[in-house]
């Protein structure tokens, strides 16, 4: 028998399952961390975005929610999903670190001046050098730099302290604390969790997380996600349990077991979110929350503006003395009831993130 062709999911459909399944269709009461595990950690390259992050997802949301367990180590912030800083759950942190280590040493040994020079030395030398190093106190990579160049003296010691990422570290507090600010130094996961990350290097439990978080996706989304390759593998090995779909372009999704999908007519609230935020970059086909003929940007500083669930304008928050505002750029003409919508959230937002300032203000600049 001829099994059933798989449900084809439309764009819209797509776009307010992710919305539901981030919490970005309606604020919920639930525990920071809580959440952060939900979304298989958040991006933090910028220590202020896992803030921003959980307050568009969060009632009422504190920031001491999140720097308390920060603070107190039951979340890091550490190299994980696509080589990138992220913020995680401690557990997570020791589940999820030997999963993505092949990417790291990609990311390292491929693209970073270590390539080089990492014939003129004993990589596991090195490596043990630098663990010591670490684990005696937290050290930026500088501090490491001018140890390596005490040890190795006729190697380039700058493109060597790039193997620092090699090792499973966490960046140390207060760097990462809500309302405080320090160096960026790291130790090891060992010194500043007191266990060692697990062994295991199987993705399957990671990639059925993903998809419930960002699902239903194609291979190339997972991999896009995580930085893995062989997901399609991956995928196949777990069938039966995921789901399949189609989109619309007749590319093949799947799903976690058991998770549900939205209706493509459900509203979508205005949503500011982070500058790398998941919900956003998870995807190969980003499709689902990037309009036709929108580019993503390639500025630094800016995050996307949701509105009805699509990319539609962009922000940044600029600082002066006693004085913020918030700057949206929109990527097409808003009406004036959109207009006042994206304000009246921007207003909250630039309160969250500057309740010292003297003055708060929101400005709209051209249509980019």
């Amino acid at each position: 028998m001829t099994p059933p062709r798989p449900r084809v999911l439309s764009t819209r459909k797509l776009n307010r399952t992710l919305l539901h399944r981030q919490l970005l269709l309606r604020r919920r009461r639930i525990d920071a961390l809580e959440l952060v595990e939900r979304l298989v950690g958040l991006q933090a390259q910028v220590p202020r975005d896992p803030y921003v992050a959980l307050w568009s997802r969060i009632d009422r949301f504190r920031p001491e929610s999140l720097a308390e367990p920060v603070a107190d180590r039951r979340a890091v912030r550490m190299t994980l999903l696509r080589g990138t800083l992220h913020l995680v759950t401690a557990a997570d942190a020791l589940a999820l670190r030997s999963v993505i280590q092949p990417v790291v040493e990609r990311s390292v040994l491929g693209s970073s001046p270590l390539r080089r020079v990492v014939d003129r030395v004993h990589i596991d030398d090195l490596l043990a050098f630098l663990r010591v190093l670490l684990e005696e106190r937290p050290r930026t990579r500088a501090d490491l730099v001018k140890e390596i160049a005490v040890r190795w003296p006729d190697v380039d010691a700058a493109s060597l302290g790039y193997a620092m990422y090699l090792l499973p570290t966490v960046q140390v507090t207060p760097r990462g604390i809500w309302g405080q600010t320090g160096a960026s130094a790291f130790t090891t996961v060992r010194r500043w969790l007191g266990r060692s990350p697990a062994r295991s290097a199987t993705p399957d439990a990671m990639v059925l997380r993903y998809l419930a978080a960002f699902g239903p996706s194609a291979p190339a989304d997972v991999q896009t996600w995580c930085g893995l390759p062989g997901m399609r593998e991956v995928l196949e090995r777990l069938r039966p349990r995921p789901r399949r779909f189609r989109d619309e372009h007749g590319r093949e999704l799947f799903d976690a077991p058991g998770a549900s999908l939205s209706g493509p007519d459900v509203a979508a609230p205005v949503r500011f979110l982070p500058e790398y935020d998941n919900a956003f970059i998870a995807h190969a086909d980003r499709s689902r929350i990037l309009p036709p003929g929108v580019a993503p940007w390639t500025e630094a500083g800016w995050g996307p503006v949701l509105v009805d669930g699509f990319s539609t304008a962009r922000w940044r928050l600029e600082r002066a003395k006693d004085a913020a505002t918030l700057r949206i750029e929109p990527f097409r003409t808003l009406s004036r009831a959109t207009r006042d919508d994206v304000a009246e959230e921007a207003e909250r937002l630039v309160g969250f993130l500057a309740p010292d300032a003297g003055a708060r203000q929101v400005r709209f600049g051209r249509r980019r």
